[in-house]
């Protein structure tokens, strides 16, 4: 079988890969969980096979990244079908900063444990990224993936697709043209972390023509609340409607607090209530406005901000999302 990955130095070097292949699987699913049960995936096999099997593979990381990439691709293929009966829209799951639960007072992670603490922060996990890596299809985003964000070599990725490497690289041709195609100019670093925390306090003051000058004029708002939370079927189009909206959500969800937090490795906003993360919502700012917010609702994909527990200095309390 080929194998994709770094070589090891014999069978116990399996242990260590645990990290890598949690990165590798949550840019491939957009879903902790189903990054976590992948990744489970691959080791029940690993251990699966005969003692001496496992002795005859020199490279267990090799190895495991290409069965957890497979299990990755096989995973989907049958997403699509799942997310079609998903009620709303669907959103990658967001990640949060270790550092600044710290900041909050939470516990944090025991021994780094929880998966979500596992994966690197960087462009390749933004909101934005993840949401154009689910136009692809599964094949383009294997390929896309493993070439252009971890560096792996075609012909490695070969063995994964069970296509030819010539075909490996033009599946990553294509979706690279998606994301160059979706891809805006942005805003400064320093932009964009005071565009959101100016969004807070007009949010907090339902100042809509403060909120409206925030915006872009065809700035959208997509929420996922998975039929689990309450949440708008349908994204919601123009700066305009959406900061109405934001302000009548305000008006039905007395008692909230709005945070400023990292989502996904770029400022956003977190509300939540008596201590539980109620929606976490991430930006995408262009030319100093907000050009997109994604606001994920359904309580199975905020389990990583659980720990974002107790009161933190972030700010009065106010108004957010119901």
């Amino acid at each position: 079988m080929g194998t994709v990955g770094r070589a090891g130095t014999g069978a116990d070097g399996a242990v260590g890969e645990r990290r890598q292949l949690i990165n590798v699987a949550y840019r491939l699913l957009g879903s902790v969980t189903e990054a976590e049960d992948a990744v489970q995936d691959a080791y029940g096999r690993w251990y699966g096979l005969p003692r001496s099997r496992r002795a005859e593979i020199r490279s267990p990381g090799a190895w495991l990244t290409t069965t957890t990439s497979r299990i990755c691709l096989d995973l989907l293929g049958s997403a699509r079908a799942r997310r079609e009966r998903y009620v709303g829209a669907w959103l990658p799951e967001p990640l949060p900063d270790r550092a600044e639960w710290g900041r909050a007072g939470g516990p944090g992670p025991v021994g780094g444990t929880d998966p979500a603490d596992q994966i690197v922060l960087d462009e390749s996990v933004a909101m934005a990224f993840l949401v154009v890596l689910e136009t692809m299809t599964p094949a383009e985003r294997v390929a896309f993936v493993l070439h252009d964000v971890f560096r792996y070599p075609f012909a490695e990725i070969a063995g994964v697709l069970g296509r030819t490497p010539a075909a490996c690289k033009q599946l990553a041709a294509s979706a690279r043209r998606r994301v160059g195609d979706a891809r805006a100019p942005v805003s400064s670093a320093t932009g964009r972390a005071d565009v959101p925390r100016r969004v807070k306090e007009a949010w907090e003051a339902k100042d809509i023509a403060a909120l409206v000058g925030l915006l872009d004029p065809a700035a959208v708002l997509t929420a996922d609340g998975g039929g689990l939370a309450g949440a708008v079927l349908r994204p919601v189009e123009g700066g305009a409607r959406i900061a109405r909206y934001l302000v009548a959500m305000a008006d039905r969800a007395p008692g909230l607090e709005l945070l400023e937090r990292s989502v996904n490795g770029v400022p956003g906003l977190v509300a939540r209530r008596a201590g539980v993360v109620m929606t976490v919502a991430a930006f995408d700012v262009s030319g100093g406005r907000v050009t997109r917010i994604w606001a994920v609702r359904n309580p199975e994909k905020l389990r990583p901000w659980a720990r974002e527990g107790r009161p933190g200095p972030a700010g009065p309390r106010a108004a957010g999302s119901s």
